[in-house]
């Protein structure tokens, strides 16, 4: 039994749709689908998903949206038509939104209710179209389905009791198509997850249900070694464990955010990621282990937009809980750290520049000088992370050297290093206007030396 996951791209439109369709029909063990909302047709065209943030923005700020709510009608309405499907949907949809909008329906957030509608909308109009075709299908509602979360607008977790009512949909005759990207709390409130929300809800499906593979299609062939936006035409990688997937996700790479595999990782569920447009292609798999012959590291991530606060203070080693508070003064400013390397005498922590406003940065620091008494502490912007990640390097000697060897090659200054605890990836934070020199040099130390 197999849960397949299609992303955007793969329901853009009614002959992507005809692609998916012929992908379930053709494996009778593929009983589960979660769809995406319409994602773009074209590289100028706008998602669905953005057009109803669009949508929400001008209801909230009482501006003229009809324009913006036709467009995505006409998205639907184009599908339906192309689908020789009943129209009717249609005006079910624009009664929804107009329903949400005029707040004549009840709903904690707004805006996850108006996002959540491109999802739910496909999920019903990809039902009807393997009926249409003669495969029996229900669309199952994320309510009816079982997918219980915590109250947390646009960051929902889901609740574990969910798994033991999603499994009920075992006994269920027929493909089941489950709209990704939200559930609902206890009491009844429609919440939606954080970004990679559909990917999140395949995952849980998958889990719940205790599937044998999970499918995740999207519109590359495989996951490759390193962005192909930097290097070239990059080796492709067709086996990963789940460790060096959340570590690549979590450094940069797009194909998945590094939380939306997690219910699947946890319940030992192999995920395959695989082309909608090249189904017979290999893919890649990813799963628990994996034989370790293809060298030390498997990929190279990078993403910029992060900052350091450097602290330093004489004797710091000896001044017990001095790292607790520190972070305590971050938690209470509601700021999230990445890293935090440290020596004898001084601590960086990294975050996410984007959390720390001037306003706030002016905050911290005080904190830090006044509750600390610290010697110095500086802030640095514009960093960016660079991680090699691959479960034998902590079985090979000389990765460290090799890895700063290609940065002193490509003439790029390391500003830090950091080992995961797992062996599994090495960061390394440099400048961003280095990224791009870096990473062309790490590939070609590690993958064509």
């Amino acid at each position: 039994m197999r849960v397949a996951k299609f992303g955007g791209s793969s329901v853009a439109s009614a002959s992507q749709l005809k692609k998916v369709a012929d992908i379930l029909i053709r494996d009778t063990e593929r009983k589960f689908v979660v769809v995406s909302a319409p994602g773009k047709r074209f590289a100028e065209d706008t998602k669905v998903t953005d057009l109803l943030i669009q949508l929400g923005n001008l209801s909230n700020s009482n501006e003229d949206y009809r324009t913006i709510l036709e467009s995505i009608l006409a998205r639907f309405q184009e599908i339906l038509e192309e689908l020789f499907l009943p129209t009717t949907l249609v005006d079910e949809v624009r009664d929804k939104l107009q329903s949400i909008m005029d707040g004549e329906t009840v709903y904690t957030h707004k805006m996850d209710a108006l996002k959540a509608t491109g999802e739910d909308t496909l999920a019903q109009i990809l039902s009807l179209y393997l009926n249409s075709l003669g495969h029996p299908s229900s669309y199952v509602h994320p309510q009816e389905a079982g997918i219980i979360v915590s109250d947390e607008p646009g960051k929902a977790q889901v609740l574990e009791e969910s798994y033991e009512r999603l499994y009920r949909l075992r006994d269920k005759e027929g493909i089941q198509v489950i709209p990704g990207f939200f559930g609902y709390t206890k009491d009844n409130k429609l919440m939606a997850f954080p970004r990679g929300g559909s990917d999140i809800t395949g995952a849980i499906v998958a889990a719940g249900v205790k599937a044998d593979l999970y499918e995740n299609f999207t519109d590359v062939d495989s996951v490759y070694c390193v962005n192909p936006n930097i290097v070239d035409q990059p080796k492709e990688i067709h086996e990963l464990t789940y460790k060096e997937m959340r570590e690549l996700s979590y450094a940069g790479f797009s194909v998945f955010h590094d939380e939306a595999l997690i219910p699947a990782f946890k319940a030992k569920i192999p995920v395959s990621i695989k082309n909608t447009n090249h189904p017979d292609n290999r893919g890649t798999m990813i799963s628990a282990s994996r034989d370790l012959t293809n060298g030390p590291v498997v990929g190279i991530a990078s993403d910029a937009g992060f900052l350091s606060i450097y602290v330093s203070k004489y004797l710091m080693n000896r001044e017990k809980g001095f790292g607790r508070h520190l972070l305590q003064i971050l938690e209470e400013e509601d700021i999230s750290f990445e890293h935090a390397p440290s020596g004898i005498d001084d601590m960086s922590v990294i975050l996410r520049e984007n959390q720390l406003s001037s306003e706030k940065e002016a905050i911290v620091l005080k904190r830090i000088q006044e509750e600390l008494r610290v010697d110095t502490v500086t802030i640095e912007r514009g960093l960016a992370m660079v991680m090699i990640v691959g479960e034998g390097m902590n079985s090979t000697i000389g990765v460290t050297s090799k890895a700063s060897t290609a940065f002193s090659s490509a003439g790029v200054n390391i500003e830090m290093i950091n080992q995961g605890s797992s062996e599994v990836s090495m960061m390394f934070g440099i400048k961003e206007e280095g990224i791009k020199a870096a990473v062309q040099s790490l590939y070609q130390t590690f993958f064509e030396a």
